[in-house]
């Protein structure tokens, strides 16, 4: 059955329906679809279109439905219905007879599949989320594996200077760090409803559109009908950052090929990433590696194809937009599948320390140091490098290293090099020297100093001094500890809105009443709002916090507290992580917590300090709980990483 059938004489030919429909691709959105039905149904109630009993008895047609769905989603492909809209409002009318009719009332397919597509995308967008952020982890464990690893750092693939297998990983996770931030930013701007915008002039009906799109999940409704149903760029988005991403992940699998190749000999894959060849049983083959790069090329595709489907569209909608979702569909799939199969890579990865050693030392890589050691004697900068280029082509002329040459003979070059340009030369010189932010010598190292000694020993810019290895395993716990609050971000938390209210005031009370919390008004909840956040499961709010801020760049976590129900899942974590972000986005210095459970806090990186080293007025804020023993409650503060890294 068509759903615009009456209009026509003649029923489509066989060859044109084939043409048309979109099922095969669009039956993925089937949930999505049945729950944006579903909220239809209940808004079309607000305005009588529907009756109480009529929005029941559709509601409970569309959760089974959806609970089919959910079961067996391929039996959708079974149907020859023209799209999932279709397919839907099919199997509703044969559940529910002429009330499966009513429900299209004031609803169009144009601002339906917008809907259905956003709805996904937010989905989708989750869980690639947490597929960059593991991603991240995997890059991580390998830099604090390998973090002491020598290894030459590359420019024009010439051998250029010495830098660490760690910091080559960091590089990666500061990449994919941007690609986190592009999806985020991307998924905000989706996060606005389309539904109730009809085919293109906005729905006839005076239906909440608000409200509407707050029982969706959205945080707002679109503000033009003519621009919500003809709006792609949130396709376009994330087409475009899983682009980026992919080139990164292309980048990623380059340099491991190189690596891998039996000229460099650095890193041995694992067998769960080869493959062999069928003619040649020696080979070990980076099959892994060359897809992903591979692949990069598909992803990219697909934006370009978007990009010139919707680029000379004219308002409102076309059907060339039904050509949105196979690309998209496809290049979200092979990220996702990408960044976990380069997980498997970074996981199994062996490397060849004594031959990237080797090979840092070779190709004069330690004759930038040299230059410097010159600069160091007051010999001007382009004086020294034309000093050092003669140095190192005696070098290539003796087939040795720069530092082989006996000191009488160095001197010919230049009268200024003494007995201690030796301890400049060595491949340990040439790493300790790059301690400035973002340097060799370990992504976050300045950032670990200045926490450590209060900026005591910085210089400009410059840290004074190389950092020890406690130092290198400080700088690498934090960059962990901001990999947290990036997986908090993924997870289903968010600022709290006016709705939530009355479920915050239930659950701190409900808390307070056990001696867990403080107790709250709802006044001062509603008061305070905008310093709350709130965790969600299924679209439920199942816990919330708050930050109060005292002055600037201190702050109280507060009011922390989770359903019973959602105990033991990472919501209260999720909480924390989440406000520690926020607090570095806002420039806080110091986050402190009054708690009974401080294993949960040291956890989080909050350290234990004495109470009395508190102000006055938060001591005072902080009366006690009347359940607790005063003693028991302990004091706790964590510094908030504010370098950016």
């Amino acid at each position: 059955m068509a759903l615009w059938g009456g209009r026509f004489k003649e029923k489509a030919s066989v060859q044109f329906k084939k043409f048309n429909d979109s099922l095969p691709v669009d039956y993925r959105m089937a949930v999505q679809d049945i729950v944006g039905s579903i909220a239809w149904a209940e808004a079309l109630t607000t305005v009588d279109v529907l009756s109480q009993d009529e929005f029941i008895r559709l509601k409970a047609a569309l959760l089974e439905l959806k609970a089919s769905v959910e079961e067996n989603p391929k039996q959708i492909l079974l149907s020859d219905a023209e799209d999932i809209h279709s397919w839907v409002e099919i199997n509703l009318i044969e559940k529910t007879g002429d009330l499966g009719k009513k429900l299209h009332t004031g609803r169009s397919r144009n601002d339906q599949v917008a809907t259905d597509l956003k709805l996904w995308c937010k989905e989708i967008g989750g869980d690639i989320l947490f597929a960059l952020v593991n991603l991240q982890q995997a890059l991580l464990n390998l830099a604090e594996r390998e973090k002491d690893t020598v290894l030459p750092g590359y420019t024009h693939l010439q051998r250029a200077q010495p830098i660490t297998f760690g910091h080559w990983c960091l590089a990666y996770v500061e990449m994919f760090n941007r690609d986190i931030g592009r999806l985020k930013d991307t998924l905000y701007r989706a996060d606005t409803s389309p539904l109730g915008s009809g085919a293109l002039a906005g729905t006839a009906y005076p239906i909440d559109r608000d409200l509407l799109a707050q029982k969706l999940g959205f945080r707002s409704a679109t503000l033009n009908s003519l621009d919500a149903v003809s709006d792609r760029d949130h396709v376009l988005e994330l087409l475009s950052s899983a682009s980026i991403s992919m080139m990164h992940l292309s980048r990623f699998a380059e340099d491991l090929i190189f690596y891998n190749s039996g000229e460099a000999g650095f890193v041995e894959m694992s067998d769960l990433v080869s493959s062999g060849s069928s003619l040649m049983p020696q080979k070990k083959n980076p099959d892994a590696c060359e897809l992903i790069r591979g692949k990069a090329g598909r992803v990219i595709g697909s934006l370009t194809g978007m990009m010139v489907t919707m680029k000379g569209l004219p308002l409102a909608y076309n059907k060339d937009m039904q050509e949105d979702k196979e690309g998209l569909f496809d290049a979200l799939d092979t990220w996702q599948e990408c960044m976990e199969m380069a997980v498997l890579i970074a996981e199994g990865l062996k490397v060849n320390r004594v031959r990237t050693l080797a090979a840092a030392q070779q190709g004069y890589a330690n004759s930038t140091e040299l230059a410097d050691y010159l600069v160091s004697k007051d010999i001007p900068f382009r004086e020294a490098h034309h000093i050092v280029g003669e140095v190192v082509l005696a070098a290539i002329d003796q087939g040795h290293a720069l530092e082989d040459f006996s000191l009488a003979k160095l001197q010919k070059f230049s009268d200024k090099i003494e007995q201690d340009v030796y301890q400049h030369l060595s491949i340990e010189s040439c790493l300790d020297k790059r301690v400035a932010l973002g340097g060799t010598s370990r992504t976050q190292v300045q950032k670990a100093l200045a926490d450590i000694q209060g900026n005591k020993d910085s210089l400009n810019g410059q840290v004074v001094g190389a950092p020890s290895k406690d130092q290198i395993n400080m700088a690498l716990k934090q960059v962990k500890q901001r990999l947290n609050a990036q997986k908090a971000a993924a997870l289903s938390v968010r600022r709290a809105r006016m709705s939530d209210v009355d479920k915050i005031f239930q659950q701190v009370d409900y808390w307070s009443d056990q001696g867990e919390i403080l107790p709250r008004s709802r006044d001062n909840i509603i008061h305070d709002i905008q310093n709350f956040v709130v965790a969600e499961v299924d679209g439920e709010v199942v816990g919330c916090a708050s930050l109060y801020i005292y002055q600037t760049g201190l702050a109280e976590i507060r009011s922390i507290v989770i359903d019973k129900a959602a105990h033991g899942q990472g919501q209260g974590q999720a909480l924390v992580q989440y406000l520690l972000e926020f607090a570095h986005q806002i420039e806080l210095h110091k986050i402190i917590v009054l708690t009974y459970i401080p294993e949960f806090f040291n956890k989080l990186g909050f350290a234990i300090i004495e109470k009395s080293s508190l102000a006055d007025n938060i001591i005072e804020d902080s009366e006690q709980s009347p359940h607790k023993d005063p003693a028991d409650e302990v004091a706790m503060t964590y510094i908030v990483d504010r370098s950016g890294n």
